[in-house]
């Protein structure tokens, strides 16, 4: 197989979707699922035609929005339970944001927790209560990357698999 081939070219273009949308789990701005799934849609309509393309492209479809809902569900259904609030997750995911570019990289953990921790405390009033709901908020972020991630590995698993058996 040469890189002249478009069959091969496109298989390239996807493995880097697949591999950009797996560093978007962590890298802001990056829209993970999206991009694994849109590698797979790229190989499955300009790699060469066949049915087990378009069934690859059929579950990466399913797991890509199954991926999508349950990392907002699932963390969500757990810090209601745990009563912390929507307004201390924008506040941290506002601040990670704005960590992120003043200190690279690191700024986004350090932004987010202390986003949240600083709303739960001006909610709460007191540290003991604060820290608490801040680990929770962290736990919840952490199992969204997990889901999100998990998912798109699947998709590339799909798509390695329709690269071997199609």
């Amino acid at each position: 197989m040469s890189l002249t081939d478009g069959e091969a070219a496109f298989s390239v273009i996807a493995a880097i979707a697949i591999v950009a949308g797996l560093a978007g789990v962590v890298v802001p701005g990056l829209p993970a699922l999206p991009l694994c799934w849109g590698g797979v849609l790229l190989w499955a309509i300009f790699g060469g035609a066949g049915p087990g393309r378009w069934a690859v492209l059929a579950a990466a479809t399913v797991v890509a929005a199954a991926g999508a809902v349950i990392k907002y569900a699932w963390p969500g259904r757990n810090l209601k339970r745990t009563g912390v609030p929507t307004s201390s997750l924008l506040v941290g995911g506002l601040l990670g944001l704005v960590g992120f570019f003043v200190i690279p990289v690191v700024g986004l953990v350090i932004g987010f927790v202390g986003g949240v921790w600083g709303a739960e405390r001006l909610r709460l009033g007191s540290n003991q209560l604060a820290w608490p709901a801040t680990v929770q908020a962290l736990k919840a972020a952490g199992l969204s990357m997990m889901v999100e991630f998990l998912a798109g590995l699947v998709i590339a698993a799909l798509w390695v698999a329709g690269l071997l058996f199609t």
